[in-house]
């Protein structure tokens, strides 16, 4: 029987201190579960500041009028500081979330079309399988194989020495450490690819638009998705030039840690077995399906 846990904000926290202890291989899973559910670790500290200068004496009080004045001049220098300091502040450590940015009235046909033939890439796919090759936001790298069925169903399985695979069944996402026996549950609506597992998909409609670029290497779709844990995810779609393959994608966390995945083999159509993604929930009728499976595995 496959050990249940769900998670929430809270338990999030928790698994990463898990996963900051993990092995190199589950760490990199980490950073992908980072990717999709939000960073559970704080960036790093900034260095200690100095320690502050001695007050200066005290001067003594002024007259009730001059105090007005200097009130005023205090108020106005004291807002200006806080001005500057609020707008110190606001610069982020990592990238910042801007408004979307609408496509220029000069541009629509370019980035309608482009638009259109994402749409019609992810909408022609059935089935999708291949391999992928995950980079972290520190650099490792960690490769799996990829295995998509509309609607709703996403599975990756990460190479060993990794126990752990991330199925989508359509409702949850589960993720499964094979060697401990274990699965986290999240929602499917907490995660930035839910649109990639919608039976049709209007990236336009699904999510925000805030670039549309064609670039000498191929097609890039910069979006947002505001819905998830967190806050709000930035996602950039990679194309070739045709947008006939997907070949990578870019994950920014609210948190700003970046999550690439780089995609190759892809083959459309090919037939799946829908019990790839079967999630045990711990009810009887799955407990039931789980020894259907396992009986009809070799």
């Amino acid at each position: 029987m496959i050990g249940r846990r769900i998670r929430t904000a809270g338990s999030l926290i928790a698994a990463g201190l898990w996963l900051a202890t993990a092995n190199p291989a589950e760490a990199q899973v980490g950073a992908f579960i980072d990717s999709l559910f939000g960073h559970k670790e704080e960036p790093a500290p900034q260095p200690e500041a100095a320690p502050p200068a001695p007050a200066p004496a005290k001067k003594p009080a002024p007259k009730a009028k001059e105090a007005s004045k200097d009130s005023g001049k205090d108020t106005k220098a004291a807002n200006a500081k806080s001005g500057k300091a609020e707008h110190k502040a606001a610069e982020p450590k990592v990238a910042a979330v801007g408004a979307p940015t609408a496509i220029a009235p000069g541009e629509p046909a370019d980035a309608a079309t482009l638009l259109a033939q994402a749409n019609a890439y992810f909408n022609g796919i059935n089935t999708l399988t291949g391999n992928f090759m995950q980079i972290g936001a520190d650099g490792r790298r960690i490769g799996g194989k990829l295995t998509l069925a509309k609607p709703g169903r996403l599975r990756f399985d990460y190479d060993q020495p990794s126990p752990l695979e991330v199925i989508a069944d359509g409702t949850s996402v589960a993720v499964r450490d094979r060697k401990l026996n274990t699965q986290d549950l999240y929602f499917i609506a907490q995660t930035p690819l839910k649109f990639l597992l919608r039976e049709k998909i209007d990236l336009a409609r699904d999510l925000t638009v805030t670039d549309v670029a064609n670039d000498p290497g191929g097609v890039r779709i910069s979006l947002e998705d505001r819905a998830t844990l967190g806050g709000t995810s930035k996602i950039q779609l990679f194309f070739d030039a045709d947008v006939k393959t997907l070949s990578q994608w870019r994950i920014t966390d609210p948190q700003g840690y970046i999550t690439t995945v780089t995609l190759s083999n892809l083959q459309k159509g090919k037939s799946v077995d829908g019990n790839l993604f079967f999630i045990n929930y711990g009810r009887a009728e799955d407990k039931a399906v789980q020894q259907q499976i396992q009986q009809a595995q070799p």
